[in-house]
């Protein structure tokens, strides 16, 4: 997808980059080098010159799935930065999942889709970081008595209202993601909000701000009623994604059951030795 991003770098400095998008597919194999002019004397860290500009480029698509990008040795002597440096501008785009690094193959430009690394956001807030501009339509918005199941999830009583809350989130017209909330109804923002913005920025905006979570991830294929709903065929592979998140009190503030175009979407993780 070809979608404008800034990244928090200057103008200036984007500017400064020669675009070089592969005409045919062996110049993937020619490793891209980005033209960078670094300020050394600025606040922002070196290893971020480096890498924002050239995460910009994967992501607006100037750079083409499958490219080959300078290896983190040249770079720092190209640049007079420390290895380091270059080996952290290089984990920076690794880490958001826009480049993969394999031994003997180099460090390349992922094919073009939504990555999302894994932390305690929401997928609205990830995309419009991203500088994607989601869509979202509000399917079904539900006031009820919490049933068995809501009070099992939510850990609250059967006299509590709770809100079923059904979303519809797309990219360029191509259905990305089903969202579906369970939230209590006294801290449920508006079906007007929620058309607008993430769950997660609504409730920033009355001071509720989930803290901590459980999450799980899966995959299966799409039921007829997931295929209607993503545009998809029966079939097609889904990732599914179930979270339960809590304010600093404990609290439970929602369950959430998603599920997304396996075409379109990816979690990303980083991983650490004990």
């Amino acid at each position: 997808m070809s979608v404008p991003r800034t990244v928090g770098l200057s103008d200036a400095i984007a500017a400064q980059m020669e675009v070089s998008v592969p005409e045919d597919e062996s110049l993937l194999n020619s490793p891209y080098v980005a033209e960078l002019s670094l300020d050394r004397h600025s606040p922002v860290p070196l290893y971020h010159q480096v890498s924002a500009p050239i995460a910009d480029l994967i992501t607006r698509g100037r750079l083409e799935p499958g490219q080959l990008l300078e290896d983190e040795v040249s770079l720092a002597q190209r640049l007079a930065i420390s290895r380091p440096t270059a080996r952290r501008a290089m984990q920076e785009l690794v880490s958001k999942g826009l480049v993969t690094r394999r031994r003997g193959s180099g460090t390349r430009v992922t094919p073009s889709h939504v990555r999302r690394p894994l932390s305690l956001t929401s997928l609205n807030d990830d995309l419009v970081r991203a500088g994607f501009t989601p869509h979202t339509v509000v399917l079904r918005y539900e006031t009820r008595l919490a049933t068995r199941q809501d009070v099992e999830r939510l850990g609250c009583s059967s006299q509590t209202e709770v809100v079923r809350i059904e979303r519809s989130r797309s990219l360029d017209d191509r259905r990305l993601a089903i969202l579906t909330n369970l939230i209590p109804a006294d801290i449920a923002p508006s079906l007007t909000d929620l058309s607008s913005q993430g769950l997660y920025e609504c409730w920033k905006r009355i001071g509720i701000r989930p803290v901590t979570a459980e999450q799980s991830i899966g995959a299966r294929t799409a039921l007829p009623e997931d295929a209607e709903a993503l545009s998809l065929p029966v079939g097609a592979p889904l990732l599914t994604m179930e979270r339960t998140s809590y304010d600093s009190e404990g609290r439970t503030l929602e369950f959430g059951s998603h599920i997304y175009n396996a075409d379109l979407y990816s979690f990303h993780l980083r991983l650490f030795a004990d």
